[in-house]
């Protein structure tokens, strides 16, 4: 931690040790506030970091920033060091709400030996034990107040312990302090729980690679990578960097990443991921990008800007409790002098009464219950591919009716495949067709020339003949002699140039076009020899990801570039809803007219740059992994796993979440309206309020961390 007088640029997150529940979150953000170099704060106690924004024209000033945080009894943790969770893994004897524990214990112990043993020394035990245990209490009270914040329950805790000593309630003050000292010890072991989860994101890649330098593997940091380097990767090992394989082939196993439990089979030229886990090949990589900006450091970027960026429905808590607290000041006051006034009831019950109230007043419980929840979904989504930036997000997804999907590298792979290869010599075959035409498209870079490619390799392994004098045509095809042939493989479109018109073949072409296929026809003179048809294929999972959509009652519609013809043949394939031939503005201009119509609110869903448009437009828009930087940077949420499904997945955790929320919210405040009633009237007291109170707190953490064994099984059924 830095001592020195020093600038931060806005905005900018710091990592705080110490804050462990709501009522930390708001005293660190009060204090903040009042700063004049600040003009927003938010603390989140489930991550352990504090986000703030400087006003226009204005800087963070670091220092006072870290000397306001540590006034307030927290750490700011060097973020070179630090990675999130890291400084409060130990166990929970070794904190100091531990060891506070411990020692409040045992001197409430030795207090009620004493009582049995010597019952002449009175209550003194009782006062020893609890202002003991109330000291760091109070200090911590005394730091808040001195911060401009009165309203913490340090406070509460403070005069309600000392009230009751001074009305001779010294066992039960005692009590008191040892219990709250228990909850505050829970809360900061669910706390560090929560956040154990998250940073376990961080772990996931190595801290070394194996860096070749002319050929000779050399350990080096895995955070001094730079693009362009090589790394050689061992079976068994973790991908130390985002990177191209240069040469050798593995399965890797890509779920640290994305939750895929099937391995993927990578070769040469094909891309892979930090953190990812190289199965059963020796690989060369190259690094493609630097350590703060592979895979594994963009998640845990967005998963910790998502943390920041509290849902509506947590600001708004937060807001009912900035004028909850000083309300039930007010009550505890009235509940203090208003009944000796105007009944026979004793000063001494009355402000025990009073104090018990302050006690079960803390929303600590109801301010926690929001961003615990949503920081374990958001959590959950992270390890399974799906990225959500922001609470906002995350509660926005559960609401969505209609979601808009793009159809090229959404609904479909992104990438033509071979769907038939027929023979239209009466002396010639399929076979025959396919291996002269990946003659002639060998070291083309056209999509087609590529799939046609890949397919003969699949089929016929290396038995594909040389090509002689390959040219292209121009905007047509291409030409070559193979096995002393002439031969030219052109589009359809450009069939009459080159052979002779036949009914028969034009009829087939026809057939195949109207599938929504694309076409390459293979020519030998004026003769046609064959054909091979290619189509983008739905994803394989896509039909099931749009039906998990229905059961969820969202509609799916698809809005795509493409022409209209290979637009409804995907579409009636799919079961889908479906418009084509649409420009980028298009699109982002069906978005408007069905939140103009309330059909909102509106998802959408897409890869490319063409995308961003209705992205933007859009309440939520989800980019595909495997899609454009500039996609990803305008979503509101991505999906790694690049599968159809998960946009189903995404708005089922979402629901999950809010119900989560939502029995958050109603177990804290039917706790508290219980026990106000009940301590109002006297029927519970002092010991009772703070079990309550410290016991609903634990409870909603729990429940939210509950959240962290989600199961994506079934969705929608």
């Amino acid at each position: 931690m830095s001592n020195t007088t020093s600038t931060t640029a806005a905005p900018t997150t710091l990592r705080v040790q110490g804050m462990d529940c709501g009522g930390c979150e708001r005293k660190v953000e009060s204090a903040l506030t009042r700063l004049s170099h600040v003009e927003h704060v938010s603390a989140s106690s489930v991550t352990g970091s504090v986000r703030l924004t400087a006003p226009p024209g204005k800087t963070l000033q670091r220092a006072e920033i870290e000397s306001t945080i540590n006034a307030l009894g927290y750490q700011v943790i060097d973020e070179s060091v630090a990675t999130p969770g890291a400084k409060e893994s130990a166990p929970w004897w070794r904190t100091p709400k531990g060891r506070l524990v411990l020692v409040s214990g045992a001197l409430l112990a030795l207090a009620w030996a004493l009582k049995f043993a010597w019952p002449s020394l009175g209550t003194w035990p009782f006062v020893a034990a609890t202002v003991v245990g109330l000291v760091p209490i109070v200090q911590r009270a005394g730091q808040a107040l001195k911060m401009g914040n009165p309203f913490t329950i340090e406070m509460l805790m403070s005069i309600a312990a000392l009230g009751a000593l001074a009305i001779n309630a010294a066992a039960e003050a005692a009590v008191v302090v040892f219990l709250f000292a228990v909850g505050e010890m829970l809360e900061g072991v669910a706390a560090a729980q929560a956040r154990r989860s998250i940073s376990a994101l961080s772990q996931l890649t190595p801290s070394t690679a194996r860096l070749l330098e002319q050929g000779e593997p050399r350990e080096v940091a895995a955070a001094s990578l730079v693009p362009g380097q090589r790394v050689q990767v061992r079976p068994g090992d973790r991908l130390p960097c985002d990177g191209s394989i240069i040469s050798g082939h593995s399965s890797i196993d890509e779920s640290p990443v994305n939750g895929e439990s099937v391995p993927r089979e990578k070769a040469e030229g094909e891309a892979v991921f930090a953190g990812t886990v190289n199965l059963d090949g020796v690989l060369e990589v190259e690094v493609t990008r630097s350590a703060e900006n592979n895979t594994i450091a963009r998640v845990i970027q967005l998963v910790e800007e998502a943390q920041a960026a509290k849902a509506p429905v947590a600001r708004f808590i937060d807001r009912f409790a900035f004028y909850y607290m000083p309300a039930v000041v007010g009550v505890a006051l009235l509940v203090a002098v208003v009944p000796p006034l105007v009944s026979t009831m004793l000063w001494s019950e009355s402000i025990y009464r009073a104090l018990a109230l302050l006690l079960i007043a803390c929303p600590c419980a109801l301010v926690i219950s929001t961003p615990a929840a949503v920081a374990a979904g958001l959590s959950v989504g992270a390890r399974h591919g799906l990225l959500m930036k922001g609470g906002a997000v995350l509660e926005q997804l559960g609401k969505l009716k209609r979601v808009a999907l793009d159809k090229t590298g959404t609904l479909t792979a992104g990438t033509p495949a071979v769907t038939e290869v027929e023979s239209l010599a009466a002396d010639g075959s399929a076979a025959d067709v396919l291996r002269l035409a990946a003659a002639l498209e060998q070291g083309a870079s056209h999509p087609l020339a590529i799939a046609i490619s890949d397919y003969a390799r699949q089929q016929m392994g290396e038995k594909i003949p040389i090509v002689q004098g390959a040219r292209a045509l121009a905007g047509q095809g291409v030409a070559g002699q193979v096995e002393g042939r002439e031969l030219i493989l052109v589009s359809p479109r450009y069939l009459q140039r080159f052979s002779q018109r036949s009914d028969e073949v034009e009829a087939r072409i026809a057939t195949l076009e109207a599938q929504g296929k694309s076409l390459a026809v293979l020519i030998e003179g004026e003769r046609t020899l064959g054909l091979i048809a290619l189509r983008d294929e739905p994803r394989e999972d896509a039909l099931r990801g749009l039906q998990a959509l229905e059961r969820l009652g969202v509609q799916a519609i698809m809005l795509s570039g493409d022409n209209a013809r290979s637009v409804a043949v995907i579409a009636e394939r799919l079961g889908i809803e479906a418009e084509g031939e649409l420009m980028p503005e298009d699109k982002a201009q069906r978005v408007r007219q069905w939140q103009a119509q309330g059909l909102g609110p509106i998802g959408k869903v897409g890869d490319g740059i063409n995308d961003a448009p209705a992205l933007a437009a859009a309440e939520v828009g989800i980019a595909m992994g495997s899609g454009t930087d500039v996609a990803l940077e305008t979503a509101d949420a991505a999906l790694l796993k690049n599968r159809v499904s998960g946009i189903a997945e995404m708005i089922a955790l979402s629901r999950a979440t809010m119900r989560n929320v939502k029995t958050n919210v109603a177990l804290a405040l039917g706790f508290k309206a219980l026990f106000l009633v009940s301590t109002a009237l006297g029927i519970t007291g002092m010991w009772v309020a703070v079990m309550a109170d410290t016991g609903a707190t634990v409870l909603v953490t729990l429940n939210a961390l509950h959240l962290l064994r989600y199961r994506f099984n079934d969705i929608g059924a």
